[in-house]
């Protein structure tokens, strides 16, 4: 990700800035968590989301996610005509593990009827998160399933989903004291809600990552946009400007009123030859959404993009017209361009205001070619979930901590050698 500075914020004359302790969000609420639910939006915006069927789960299926361990249910066996074989049978006395999709039969049987439905590949999420954490357990490496069984591996397989499981609101607040303008951070003793937790199950088709883009709204109004894949493509660039309209139309026609929070992140696919716009999720305005090649920071203290001025709105529409055209992305007139009745320095300081340094469209950032991080291949996206669980936990509790690990597993690998040299 190129490095960006973050913004200065500006203090109150006379008065020492301070440097930030936490990021400035609004409070974020429970209802706004529950709204970027895909079971919530999903029916709304059905007609531009590709296919997915989302099944509600029970409290059996989601005490299976929650438990330790992974158990799966047994596969069909493939019928057999040999039935001297008895290699196939098994004498040694031990017990078989449970099936437990005895205790959500109904799912199991939605998931293959499912799977059937959309030609025998299928990506699944949850409520807000897709497992791709785990993929490294998938055969496929990606989140392609092909039965049941590769759902249950990749879902009970994945931080992202015990995130979504035990921890949906965290840093939230209740609705009403968001209302009463109470501070985030602020105590209170309103149980969240409890969340109706879906399975959704998107016919899989493999997307180019490089037509994938994420989108922040803050107010109702499309500030920023960027590439979600951090690697450089050349052919974007020439682009840009029609896939901003593509996304600033698709945004004022279909989301701008329509979603019921004015501040959300979008996330959307445009494939060749880029004239439809496809939904693809819909997160928070929080710190748990992924920036990408934005810091939060940055975009919490980001202008508002102008725009054109309609008609009706001024008088001089026109003559704003002309100096808006020559404006850059970045909100600087080109030196070339004059208005046509030059006013004095003073006056045009006092018409303008802050609205001078607001962009004129919503930044479209792309990773460009000579950004190093596009080409940083060394860590695999998301390797950090891969660690065992013992060494993040003894990595969080400082030098003491992760030497007394390593002092444990040295232990443990010469007891393991002890042992092989025994048994040779």
């Amino acid at each position: 990700m190129p490095h960006i500075d973050p913004p200065e914020t500006p203090a109150a004359e006379g008065t020492p800035s301070e440097p930030l302790t936490r990021l400035p969000f609004p409070p974020i609420t429970h209802s706004h968590i529950l709204n970027c639910s895909y079971h919530s939006w999903q029916p709304r915006y059905r007609s531009f989301v590709p296919k997915s069927r989302v099944i509600p789960l029970s409290t059996q299926f989601v005490s299976y996610l929650r438990a330790d361990g992974i158990v799966l249910p047994p596969e069909a066996a493939p019928p057999t005509d040999d039935d001297d074989n008895l290699d196939t049978f098994s004498d040694d006395g031990e017990a078989e593990e449970a099936d437990p999709s005895v205790e959500w039969p109904e799912i199991h049987s939605q998931i293959k009827s499912t799977i059937s439905e959309y030609g025998g590949k299928v990506t699944p999420k949850l409520n807000w998160s897709a497992p791709k954490d785990a993929t490294w357990m998938s055969a496929t490496n990606d989140l392609q399933c092909r039965t049941p069984n590769d759902i249950y591996l990749l879902l009970k397989s994945s931080d992202f989903i015990t995130h979504d499981l035990e921890h949906p609101f965290d840093d939230c607040v209740p609705d009403a004291a968001a209302a009463d303008a109470a501070p985030a951070d602020s105590a209170s003793s309103e149980t969240p809600p409890e969340v109706p937790y879906h399975l959704i199950l998107r016919k899989y088709v493999n997307f180019n990552p490089s037509l994938e883009f994420r989108c922040w709204v803050r107010n109702r109004v499309l500030l920023c946009i960027c590439q979600r894949d951090q690697n450089h493509f050349d052919f974007l660039f020439p682009m840009r400007d029609a896939l901003r309209s593509r996304i600033q139309a698709f945004f004022d026609d279909k989301l701008k009123s329509t979603f019921p929070d004015p501040s959300f992140v979008f996330d959307v696919y445009i494939p060749p030859p880029h004239e439809k716009v496809w939904l693809i999720d819909i997160n928070p305005w929080a710190e748990r959404t992924d920036s990408l090649l934005f810091s939060w920071l940055e975009i919490l203290t980001m202008k508002d993009p102008v725009g054109i001025l309609e008609e009706e709105e001024d008088d001089g529409a026109e003559e704003q017209f002309v100096r808006l055209s020559l404006r850059g992305a970045n909100g600087a007139v080109e030196e070339e361009a004059e208005e046509p009745d030059s006013k004095s320095e003073s006056e045009s300081e006092n018409e303008g205001g802050d609205d001078d340094d607001a962009p004129l469209f919503a930044e479209f950032r792309l990773v460009k070619r000579d950004d190093p991080e596009a080409y940083a291949f060394t860590t695999p996206q998301y390797s950090a979930h891969k660690l065992p669980k013992e060494v993040v936990d003894a990595s969080l509790t400082g030098p003491g901590g992760m030497s007394e690990f390593l002092g444990q597993w040295q232990d443990i690998l010469a007891k393991q050698t002890q042992e092989s040299d025994s048994d040779e």
